[in-house]
C-alpha cells in the first residue's frame, strides 16, 4: 500500500515532467491547448519519421519535401487562432462601457 509520503513524491515528479515538458499538461490546461499541443506532436511525429512522410506524400501525390513544408506550416497554428479568453473578454466589454472624457 502507498504511504503518504509516496503520493506526495509522485505528485512531485509529475509536476516536475509538466513544468520541463510543455506537452505534457497540467490541471489548468485548456482543450484549445491541449488539441495544439496534439497536433504539433503528431506533425513532428509525421516529419520525423521518413517512411511515413513518404506515405504521406504519396497518398497526396505531392514530393515528400512540399508536405514536409506543409506539415511545418501546419505546425505553427494547428488549430487555427486561439479563442478569447473569457477574462479579456469581460475587462474589454467594461472598458467599452466606460465613458472617458465625458463631461
Amino acid at each position: 500500500m502507498a504511504t503518504q509520503s509516496d503520493r506526495l513524491n509522485i505528485n512531485s515528479q509529475i509536476e516536475h515532467l509538466q513544468a520541463k515538458y510543455v506537452g505534457t499538461g497540467h490541471a489548468d490546461i485548456t482543450k484549445f491547448e491541449w488539441a495544439v499541443n496534439v497536433h504539433r506532436d503528431s506533425y513532428a511525429s509525421y516529419i520525423g519519421h521518413h517512411n511515413l512522410l513518404s506515405y504521406f506524400a504519396l497518398v497526396q501525390n505531392e514530393s515528400v519535401g512540399r508536405v514536409k513544408y506543409e506539415f511545418l506550416q501546419k505546425m505553427l497554428l494547428p488549430c487555427g487562432v486561439p479563442p478569447a479568453q473569457k477574462d479579456a473578454d469581460v475587462e474589454d466589454a467594461d472598458m467599452m462601457n466606460t465613458d472617458i472624457g465625458s463631461d
